[in-house]
């Protein structure tokens, strides 16, 4: 019995032991290969983060933005010099270098400066400079882009280091619009050509970015003394500025990877750049153009001709067919984002049916092919002249798109095509029937070119004019979207104009090129303080 007992505590010696040398066999390696695995996991890296940017310039003539008349100066600009006012999203006005600004009567404002806001060069931002580059825009053998913003300005005066008073020759709606040239340092420039001073190779600013110029060579650095740095702290630190010829030397510079972003209002960019390996924001543009109907001609001085007609215009054939489907429909001056124009009113699709209703309920018939109207026994055909600029062929285009279209519903057209001295009497005189022309649409929400005195259409009514008139007077964003409700609801009844189409902007950019871009016909570096590169 006791020989059994040692043989059991033998077998289970035995047993233990096999399980610890296989614990030590197994279990460790096991152990081994979980560490080794534990320390092949890929560490994942931070994203590095290049903080230059590479832009380009096509045609440089001077990074002085008073004197340059380049458009790729102006949006660069707006990182190195600032205005009184800003333009913000919807066209808001917005404050900038002023505190605030004050409409004291029809035609004299008071604007009070930021205090602490230094040049990049340490001095003090003061009226002086204010009153410096507004004497500067007025001067004739300057010609800046910026004058006519302070062309009706007869007067300004200094009231104390942040204060200036404006009067002006007249009152100009939404003045304050045009407080939104950049502005330039007095002191700086004291004693100096303007025009010739070696200075303009690097003028000081108050902006975000400061210029530096190396033996010729442009390029940007982060303003470290910023006044807005810490509501906006910017994570680029250095734009390098590239300057080429022309766009086809900045389409291969992109295409090779040389420039991280370019700004173009090219149709066929595809033909360019192809159509991947990079990243692209479109905007509208500033370019509006319209038909202006005078409603003193013998045909649109009736106001159903005016409305069966705009049912009629084929917008988005024109676009396809001229534009290949790269502009955007307009229907009023502010539908581009306006913050006066929210509902979308105003829009007249193509409808046959209801041009036909119009017309017959007017007393209009169709007969052999044509639609007339009798009026004190005489006979009134549906029929007119278009008047286009023969130096436009994208509107020569249209204007024969319009014809077709017409025709083919009974309204007789005949294109004249004017040469520019005779389209500009027309647009002096006035005496056309139709007339297709286009225009630069400002920021401001005025709407006294369409509607004010000495318009394009001829068109007058009172209400309208006390409406504008009101306009200027309110400063209340609801009291004013009313009035403009307003005017929007009697333009439509009466259509004096039939607006056709914006032209379209691209920002392209690489898809290494991170943050937040949002690009604006204002800024096309919106949101630039969020920017990297990886």
């Amino acid at each position: 019995m006791k020989s059994n007992i040692i043989k059991y505590i033998f077998i289970i010696v035995v047993i233990g032991l096999f399980i610890y040398a296989c614990y030590l066999l197994y279990g460790k390696k096991e152990e081994n290969i979980s560490t080794i695995q534990d320390t092949e996991k890929p560490v994942q890296e931070e994203v590095q983060k290049i903080t230059n940017l590479r832009i380009p310039i096509v045609n440089f003539d001077t990074i002085n933005p008073i004197l340059s008349k380049n458009q790729d100066v102006q949006d660069i600009a707006r990182l190195i010099y600032e205005p009184l006012l800003n333009v913000s999203t919807g066209n808001k006005i917005e404050l900038c270098l002023a505190k605030e600004w004050t409409k004291l009567n029809e035609s004299t404002y008071v604007i009070k400066l930021k205090e602490g806001i230094k040049w990049q060069n340490g001095d003090s931002l003061t009226a002086k400079d204010v009153k410096f580059t507004v004497d500067i825009l007025k001067d004739i053998n300057i010609n800046s882009i910026y004058s006519y913003q302070v062309q009706d300005i007869v007067n300004l005066e200094i009231i104390d280091d942040n204060t200036i008073k404006i009067e002006l020759s007249k009152e100009i709606p939404f003045f304050e619009y045009n407080l939104t040239f950049p502005i330039l340092s007095y002191k700086y420039y004291e004693n100096e050509n303007f025009i010739d001073t070696t200075k303009n190779s690097a003028p000081v600013g108050t902006g975000r970015f400061q210029v530096r110029n190396e033996n010729g060579k442009i390029s940007l650095e982060k303003n470290p003394n910023w006044w807005n740095i810490k509501n906006e702290p910017t994570q680029i630190t250095e734009i390098q500025i590239n300057s080429y010829e022309n766009m086809g030397e900045v389409y291969n510079a992109f295409k090779i990877g040389n420039i991280d972003i370019l700004n173009t209002n090219t149709l066929n960019l595809e033909d360019y750049i192809g159509t991947i390996g990079y990243n692209k924001k479109e905007f509208h543009g500033r370019n509006l153009d319209y038909i202006a109907m005078n409603c003193e001609s013998k045909i649109f001085s009736y106001s159903e001709v005016r409305k069966a007609i705009s049912y009629l215009i084929p917008k988005e054939n024109i676009i396809s067919e001229v534009f290949k489907d790269k502009y955007y429909i307009s229907n009023f001056p502010l539908d581009i984002g306006n913050y006066l124009y929210e509902n979308g009113q105003v829009l007249y699709e193509r409808n046959s049916e209801k041009a036909i209703e119009i017309l017959e309920q007017s007393g209009w018939q169709y007969n052999k092919n044509t639609w007339k109207k009798t009026e004190n026994y005489r006979t009134i055909k549906l029929q007119f002249d278009l008047i286009v600029n023969i130096e436009n062929a994208q509107r020569i285009s249209v204007a024969e798109i319009i014809k077709r279209e017409l025709e083919s519903f009974g309204i007789q057209v005949n294109i004249k095509k004017a040469t520019n001295t005779q389209y500009q009497k027309y647009l002096e005189n006035k005496n056309y029937d139709m007339l297709l022309t286009g225009i630069y649409t400002g920021y401001s929400p005025d709407l006294s070119t369409y509607f004010g005195e000495n318009n394009l259409a001829n068109y007058k009514n009172e209400e309208v004019t006390k409406l504008l008139k009101e306009c200027n007077q309110i400063n209340d964003e609801k009291q004013l979207k009313d009035r403009y409700k307003k005017i929007i609801e009697i333009y439509e009844t009466d259509m004096p104009y039939i607006f056709l189409y914006y032209n379209r902007k691209t920002l392209v950019y690489s898809p290494k090129l991170m943050g937040e871009i949002n690009p604006d016909s204002y800024n096309i570096y919106k949101g630039i303080n969020t920017w990297y590169r990886q």
